[in-house]
């Protein structure tokens, strides 16, 4: 069919007539291709038969290897998440009370959230790790923007730096969860490492940081893990971190804080938040991603929040404008349960304080696992000095196993964990310690 005028009365409606004409044409001959095209229908090779298997996430990897045993004694430590001493997942009761009040409320409905999220998750999120009193909250030197959990609102963070940082390269330490390298060079970044665990001691490496750090050029972005650092459950003490805080304010280095696990650590929000609030104390300018999938349990629900502490409340507002044109292309906007289940705990003050109480129980249980773990290597005699496992905090301890240890374990014992000898204590449980310390015992006796 052919679209034209009937009396083209200018060169413009010549030139219009002439490109319908042109369309039309190539729209007659483009259906004429596909309808001929050797890769249409059923026929012939796929487009996709150049592409390659990729290989397993090394830590999902691991549930995928264990859920093929049929082992009845086989034992997940590789992936963080909370279990009961019976082995179970947990969903606190506080969540299930949240939940409740949500689907009671009638009222509710299941609209698009604003692009940002929901404003009160923000705001409480943002008093949650910066401190209710924080004067960057109270001066609206911060804004928040609800993100896909901790990977969302890295992600989120590092393209905005991208777009909007004269520096472009990231400083992360080694070793660090495997994610942050992929997240921050996807989001077009340059990423490079600074020493952080000295596998001698089990311990960390501060004058090796101080160092990497120190020889950074000016600017740099700067990953700290806010607390329960992940892989080794090493942190800096109070005095180490205001060192930290000094060298890379004198140097101008951007903070980039991933909080995982704030109360998850040491069983107190306040003390896991320390870190963060000690560099924000001071007037400078900081990125801090927050995740509620450990110390909430909303794994799934993909939870999580990005805060910019800005200068200025006009460059705060400005920042966010920015934000937003991140977010729009990416995610659209975010998820309306999991942060309505949050903003429903952190505002009301009964809901709260049961929370701190189920909290402070997970991460209790998490350190008597790790002197169980220890109290057990002891009594077996087993070599080498155990004492990491203790002094070290969090979901994790790095055990000082070599992949070769774990294979074995995996192996003889049905013992998965990831090949750096990480293990996530939460996953055991008082039933299942002797079981991985005689694996243990086992690897470093014969497989030394």
């Amino acid at each position: 069919m052919r679209h034209e005028f009937t009396s083209p009365s200018s060169a413009a409606d010549r030139r219009l007539n002439a490109l319908i004409r042109h369309l039309a044409t190539a729209s007659i001959e483009s259906r004429t291709a596909i309808a001929f095209s050797p890769t249409s229908g059923y026929h012939g090779d796929s487009v996709f038969s150049h592409v390659v298997s990729a290989p397993e996430d090394p830590i999902l990897g691991v549930t995928v290897a264990y859920n093929k045993d049929p082992s009845p004694v086989k034992l997940n430590l590789g992936v963080g998440a909370y279990r009961t001493e019976e082995g179970k997942p947990l969903v606190l009761n506080v969540v299930r009370k949240a939940e409740q009040m949500l689907l009671n409320d009638r009222s509710r409905v299941k609209e698009y959230l604003p692009i940002v999220g929901i404003a009160d998750f923000n705001k409480l999120s943002a008093k949650l790790i910066l401190g209710a009193d924080s004067p960057t909250i109270q001066e609206n030197r911060v804004t928040t923007v609800q993100c896909l959990s901790g990977t969302g609102s890295l992600r989120v963070g590092a393209e905005f730096m991208a777009r909007h940082y004269h520096q472009k390269t990231i400083y992360i330490p080694q070793p660090t969860w495997g994610n942050h390298p992929k997240i921050f060079t996807l989001a077009g970044l340059s990423v490079k490492t600074y020493r952080y665990y000295d596998p001698t001691t089990r311990g960390l490496n501060f004058k090796g940081l101080l160092e990497d750090l120190s020889s950074a050029p000016s600017g740099s972005i700067v990953l700290l893990h806010a607390c329960a650092h992940n892989p080794t459950g090493v942190d800096p003490t109070l005095q180490q971190w205001e060192q930290i805080r000094q060298l890379m304010r004198s140097k101008a280095l951007l903070p980039f804080f991933d909080s995982a696990y704030q109360g998850f650590a040491s069983g107190s929000l306040d003390q896991d938040a320390q870190s963060v609030r000690m560099f924000v104390a001071d007037g400078g300018e900081c990125f801090v991603a927050q995740s509620y999938a450990k110390n909430m349990g909303l794994y799934g629900e993909r939870v999580g929040a990005l805060s910019v502490v800005c200068k200025t409340a006009a460059v705060a507002s400005r920042v966010e404008s920015q934000l937003k044109l991140v977010i729009r292309p990416m995610f659209s906007n975010p998820p309306i349960h999991g942060a309505s289940i949050v903003a429903t705990i952190l505002k009301d003050s009964n809901m709260f304080h049961e929370w701190t109480i189920e909290l402070k129980a997970m991460a209790d249980r998490i350190v008597s696992m790790r002197k169980q773990l220890f109290d057990a290597l002891r009594t077996r005699g087993t070599p080498d000095d155990w004492s990491h496992i203790t002094k070290q905090i969090g979901m994790f301890t790095f055990t000082g196993l070599n992949s070769k240890q774990v294979e074995f374990m995996t192996r003889e014992y049905h013992i998965y964990m990831t090949s750096d000898g990480r293990i996530s204590m939460a996953g055991l449980s008082s039933k299942t310690v002797p079981h991985l310390a005689d694996a243990i015992h086992a690897a470093v006796t014969r497989m030394s």
